[in-house]
């Protein structure tokens, strides 16, 4: 009986960590209990078993994870900001550092006056679940720079991701259009106005479809080539390679995706896809020294084929309508929690009521006008800064703008198309949900901040990652 070798174990856990990434999408955007508790389960044995065999000489740190040491410290940073919440101190410290926590649980509990020791988040238990969270977040952005360490590799997570979100997509549309209501892991969705695929809301069903889309423009534009046709025999010879290859898939593949992006009939979301693309777009063709003609024919023909041609046999008149029947009423109703809670920042301005408070703390900051329950502030940005501070807001800022120099950076100095085009996704897809984060709450659903964090580390692989075929790193 072959005893496993050391790339045996380190190519099961690239496995083990690609099926992780699968599964995660399916149960609710792993946005129920016992959902993000699986993801954390799963990605710390991971993280584990890499350490293991990185400890045994089974496992080598890549080029990508060695660069991206600015990230791990600013993540460090954001990590002990969590903690910090979830630690008891000193009620005088407390007191000191956010008065506003200390009165607050003076309030909930009249005998905290007696107590010694107090934490700086308003709910700890609700911290507590946060911090986990974060800690799982991080150990995929670990993860992906350690285990995709080969071009090959790269090459290959992207398909498998732009795939499996087809799957979801062709189900969610047809769904949409047999108007079904599916009991889906207990919770009851509806598919009669709108394609939702395995999330609760098809907002964050969109927010997914944004980043799978990036990356499969990215391998789209990976695969350009750069011959001209001579003659037309030429140019027929070339258009039957183009049809019968591969990328021929890919780009049905696309059309469907944006079909199900449009079905969804979520306005930010396709104004978020189509905005980051001519983003993207623009940055990668000022960057290029040499910017071929068939990428300014590739991304032309996606807003122009994908949009009036595609999108309007699957709904794209539906929601034009709805973006122009968009009145104040519905712009002030997705506002409210978010301009509400700027009272909640003034409170809580340097460290917040704590990681995951937002649904204990906006109650009393929210004006009779109005009646609804938010669990969440319907813009990221106004929740991170509620709940972590302004500080944690910077920290978090700084992170996404050191991985998108980077993406950046790699659009201007590689060389090697799949590397421009992961630069490209990275890019297109981390400023999409972005644009979408300021009406919505995509990075407080699990599924979507994991790949949201995969999309940042592919900006520190398109940079540093060598092109060295598909041997192991060294």
């Amino acid at each position: 009986m072959r005893v496993p070798s050391r790339l045996d174990a380190e190519a099961i856990l690239y496995t083990l960590f690609v099926l992780l990434l699968l599964w995660i999408p399916i149960p609710l955007g792993s946005n129920r209990g016992w959902a993000w508790a699986v993801l954390e389960a799963w990605s710390f044995a991971l993280l584990g078993g890499w350490l293991v065999a990185w400890a045994r000489r089974g496992a080598l740190i890549a080029e990508p994870l060695r660069r991206a040491w600015p990230v791990f410290a600013l993540f460090a940073l954001w990590i002990a900001l969590q903690a910090l919440h979830i630690i008891p101190l000193p009620r005088e410290w407390v007191a000191s550092l956010s008065p506003e926590a200390a009165r607050m649980h003076a309030l909930a509990d009249p005998l905290v006056g007696m107590r010694e020791w107090l934490t700086l988040s308003i709910e700890p238990h609700a911290s507590r679940v946060a911090f986990f969270k974060t800690l799982a977040y991080v150990a995929i952005f670990f993860l992906t720079l350690a285990l995709v360490n080969r071009r090959e590799r790269v090459r290959q997570l992207a398909r498998v991701l732009v795939y499996a979100a087809l799957v979801h997509a062709v189900i969610g549309v047809l769904l949409h259009l047999s108007g079904s209501t599916l009991q889906w892991f207990g919770t009851p969705v509806s598919h009669a106005d709108s394609a939702s695929g395995p999330y609760a809301n098809r907002n964050h069903f969109a927010g997914y479809l944004e980043m799978m889309l990036a990356l499969g423009i990215g391998l789209l534009i990976a695969g350009l080539s750069d011959r001209r046709a001579e003659t037309w025999k030429a140019f027929f010879r070339q258009t039957l390679e183009w049809m019968l290859s591969p990328k021929m898939l890919l780009r049905l593949t696309l059309c469907i995706l944006v079909i199900a992006l449009t079905t969804t009939h979520s306005r930010m979301g396709n104004t978020a896809f189509f905005a980051s693309l001519i983003v993207a777009g623009v940055i990668g063709i000022a960057l290029s020294r040499k910017a071929t003609r068939n990428t300014v024919v590739l991304l032309v023909s996606l807003v122009v084929i994908d949009l009036v041609i595609v999108g309007s046999w699957f709904g794209v008149e539906k929601l034009a309508a709805r973006i122009e029947q968009t009145t104040i009423a519905d712009v002030q109703e997705r506002e409210d929690p978010a301009t509400h809670t700027l009272k909640l920042v003034e409170d809580y301005p340097v460290l917040g009521a704590g990681p995951g408070t937002f649904y204990v703390a906006f109650p009393r900051y929210r004006p009779a006008s109005v009646v609804l329950f938010f669990d969440y502030a319907h813009n990221d940005y106004a929740q991170f800064a509620a709940e972590s501070g302004l500080l944690g807001l910077a920290l978090l800022a700084l992170v996404v703008a050191v991985s998108l120099a980077a993406a950046v950076l790699a659009q201007a100095r590689r060389r090697d198309p799949l590397m421009r085009g992961m630069a490209f996704a990275s890019i297109m897809g981390v400023s999409a949900i972005l644009i979408h984060a300021t009406v919505d709450f995509n990075l407080q659903i699990p599924a979507n901040a994991v790949f949201f964090v995969v999309l940042l580390a592919f900006a520190w692989i398109s940079l540093h990652l060598e092109r060295h075929g598909d041997a192991p790193p060294r």
